[in-house]
């Protein structure tokens, strides 16, 4: 099964077993996959489903059916939202692409006092087919949200997650692994938490732009419960610090 080529279906695109394939996606199985009728792929529909799907034609064009449902996990133990001030030109495209590849749940783009642009709707959308082709790439049985842009203030004041981070370059704060580690319980399997569990292992992780946050915004993050942390002696770049940080949660949550 791990041969079969990976493609992001919309649920709505699935009825009585059946795929309706964009147009698109009839062209990328067909001609960049070179799949023809009766070939078989791996068909997600980025909310933990999984099927084998078979490729067949029509008068109107391709499709596919449901063959079975694919029982696997792949995902994080913790749900990790990152919360991510923009950074300049494209490098938000790599953030997405890599957070994806490293099992966030959801990205939350942040506007601060840094950052230049706020970024339009195109740009949104075509994070969000980041997200979705990564999670293709990483086997992944969910694509995380992409949520809309917010200002750093409104991102601190309505984050609902127990276990706030927020990385500063410097300062004398604790490293963000000795507070993973000290914090947490080893996670049980998905199947077996409870609500009140599940709530206990919810993360998120605030990142700053070029050049930090100011201190008015830590200042701001800790009045709304958020934990300064630090992500080693060395300055990150905005594009590499969320990497590290998210590496940091694999590591402290997958190994158990």
């Amino acid at each position: 099964m791990a041969q079969l080529q990976r493609l992001a279906v919309s649920p709505t695109q699935i009825c009585d077993r059946k795929i309706d394939l964009t147009r698109q996606q009839q062209h990328y199985l067909n001609r960049v996959l070179r799949l023809s009728e009766g070939d078989r792929f791996i068909a997600m529909d980025g909310r933990g489903h999984w099927w084998c799907a078979v490729l067949e034609s029509q008068e109107t064009g391709l499709f596919a059916s449901i063959a079975e449902e694919i029982s696997v996990n792949r995902e994080l133990p913790v749900e990790v939202t990152l919360m991510a001030a923009l950074p300049k030109g494209n490098g938000f495209d790599e953030v997405v692409r890599q957070a994806t590849e490293l099992g966030v749940a959801s990205i939350v783009p942040v506007t601060s006092d840094r950052t230049l642009l706020k970024p339009s709707a195109q740009k949104i959308d075509r994070w969000r087919r980041i997200a979705a082709e990564a999670a293709e790439q990483s086997e992944r049985q969910f694509v995380p949200t992409i949520l809309e842009s917010v200002s750093f203030d409104i991102a601190v004041k309505d984050c609902g997650q127990k276990n706030r981070f927020i990385c500063v370059a410097r300062g004398d704060n604790r490293h963000l692994w000795d507070c993973l580690i000290g914090r947490f319980d080893p996670p049980r399997p998905s199947l077996i938490r409870g609500e009140q569990e599940q709530e206990e292992l919810a993360i998120v992780i605030a990142v700053g732009p070029e050049g930090g946050w100011t201190d008015g915004e830590v200042k701001r993050a800790r009045e709304f419960g958020f934990e300064a942390v630090s992500l080693g002696s060395r300055i990150l770049r905005a594009v590499t610090a969320p990497i590290v940080a998210l590496s940091l949660v694999g590591a402290a949550f997958e190994k158990c």
